[in-house]
């Protein structure tokens, strides 16, 4: 699948990047699975970057349409697992 990321064009390289490598952990999340671990550590790096809960909202919205991946629907099953579970949609 070739899509583009949503991204803020005035976020740094390395914010850019953190950000890429949680889309790209939502995507793994879909396609293989991932550990609850990697998923936290990525989200939580995520919302260093992105606090708002309105701009997160309209981040995942807008990846939503490109991918068709609800990061969503894998954040929330970070509160009903534990630290070495597998998380996958």
């Amino acid at each position: 699948m070739e899509y583009s990321y949503p991204l803020d064009l005035e976020w740094s390289t390395e914010e850019i990047i953190t950000v890429t490598h949680f889309y790209q952990t939502i995507e793994k999340g879909y396609e293989s699975g991932v550990t609850h671990n990697e998923l936290q550590t990525a989200y939580e790096s995520f919302k260093e970057i992105v606090p708002s809960k309105a701009e997160e909202k309209t981040l995942f919205n807008e990846f939503e349409k490109a991918s068709s991946y609800h990061p969503w629907g894998l954040i929330k099953e970070l509160k009903d697992t534990n630290s070495n579970d597998i998380i996958k949609k």
